[in-house]
């Protein structure tokens, strides 16, 4: 991945005339996602966007070919969350369901230690998620399944994860932990995930790079994830009980928790801009964007998502859900394209690779996002359905994601995206 250099602290006007730092805290919300993803689809709505023509008309085709995927996917409409859980669902089977009956996690009396070890499992399968590409299977070997894409890197790492490989306490497999964590090299993920030079998988270093950087997050915020009655161990799912700390009502904003994932957890990101010492994460320049940053949080914000049963299942109340955004990835990102709410300017733009900071992929992976939000309106239009009864997290699911990975099938071999993005396995 090509990694921009860091120019000077960027300005904004402030009161007075005197131009404030900007801050990092001021790009690391989902709040600023929308913000800055709105500004470029201004300037694409006034015909003023460098890279890219917004089709307003498509968006009612794009609302009724959403709607018959969840009308197929979901007859009775009960759509769940988007979420990581639906991928180790693949084929018709909740392999979750069956590893915590096999280690006892399943009755009323663990709920609180299953909300861990889920949080322990999905933190670590979420960040291992960027896209494997098209050459990569896996075969699941307890089901008989072979399984590509996102749903064989959710059942790999499950399968991996259940093993023990990533707890250092052998009478307890099921978790996550700062120790463990820290010895994961490249070849234990190949392994894991089943890579040889006839099966490849892009970014495997980098994914590698992220569990061990993930160790070194934990143990900078023992506050966070660690608990006082287990001196030592440093866990993912600990973060269940500081939420619980936190929300006293038993409520809490998703937003709130995406805010504590990127306070966190930022420092896993290597190789990325950083502003005032702090990493920004999946946050990149755009100079048509307020205060010359767009930022996304992709990974953060689906790590959220998949968080919210989870913490629901251990007695959370998490609200606000739309304050999240749409998630900026090939799948939504090329239902527009595929669809033509969204064209390039130049058609050279779907035959070149990108590079993740390349400007003509900031500028797409922002519009995604705003119009993620016209769409989500015009599907539940499409439905009969309102805001409340049918959140962002559920459109996402049922829905524009299993959408635009359908269409992207029925107009290329393989069902590629219809832009070649070049993944160091952290972004896409």
């Amino acid at each position: 991945m090509t990694v921009m250099n860091m120019n000077p602290p960027v300005r904004t006007a402030g009161q007075g005339g005197i131009p404030p730092l900007l801050t990092p805290e001021s790009l690391l919300t989902a709040q600023a996602v929308r913000r800055s993803a709105s500004a470029l689809m201004a300037a694409a709505q006034a015909g003023q966007s460098a890279h890219f023509t917004w089709h307003p008309e498509r968006v009612a085709v794009a609302a009724a070919y959403v709607a018959g995927v969840i009308r197929e996917r979901y007859p009775d409409l009960q759509v769940p969350y988007h979420s990581r859980w639906r991928h180790f669902e693949a084929g018709g089977l909740d392999r979750w369901a069956m590893v915590a009956h096999q280690h006892g996690l399943d009755g009323h009396t663990a709920r609180l230690e299953r909300a861990r070890s889920r949080v322990d499992l999905v933190v670590i399968s979420v960040l291992l998620d960027a896209g494997a590409g098209a050459a990569w299977s896996y075969a699941d070997l307890e089901t008989g399944q072979t399984l590509t894409r996102s749903e064989g890197l959710g059942v790999a790492s499950l399968r991996w994860w259940a093993k023990g490989a990533l707890s250092s306490n052998p009478l307890h497999p099921t978790r996550s932990d700062a120790q463990a964590l820290a010895l994961v090299d490249a070849q234990a993920v190949g392994r894991a995930l089943q890579v040889r030079t006839d099966n490849p998988l892009v970014g495997l270093e980098g994914r590698a790079d992220l569990l061990r950087r993930l160790s070194l997050a934990l143990e900078q915020h023992p506050d966070i994830y660690g608990r006082p009655d287990a001196p030592g161990l440093l866990r993912p799912g600990h973060l269940v009980d500081t939420l619980f700390r936190q929300a006293p009502t038993g409520k809490i904003k998703a937003s709130a928790v995406l805010a504590v994932l990127l306070n966190t957890l930022g420092d896993i990101w290597s190789g990325r801009h950083q502003l005032g010492g702090v990493n920004l994460g999946d946050c990149w320049r755009h100079p048509q964007a307020p205060d010359g940053w767009v930022p996304f949080h992709k990974l953060s914000q689906w790590l959220t998502y998949s968080l919210l049963e989870p913490l629901e299942d251990a007695g959370l109340t998490i609200t606000d859900l739309d304050e999240l955004t749409g998630l900026p990835e090939y799948r939504n990102g090329g239902l527009l394209l595929d669809l033509g709410v969204l064209q390039a300017r130049d058609r050279a733009f779907h035959t070149q690779r990108w590079t993740v900071d390349a400007e003509p992929i900031v500028e797409w992976r922002a519009l995604t996002v705003a119009v993620l939000d016209h769409l989500a309106e015009a599907v539940r239009g499409e439905l009969g359905l309102s805001m409340e009864q049918f959140p962002l997290a559920r459109v996402l699911e049922g829905g524009t994601w299993a959408a635009g990975r359908k269409i992207a099938q029925a107009k290329r071999p393989g069902g590629v995206p219809p832009v070649h993005i070049e993944s160091d396995g952290t972004v896409f």
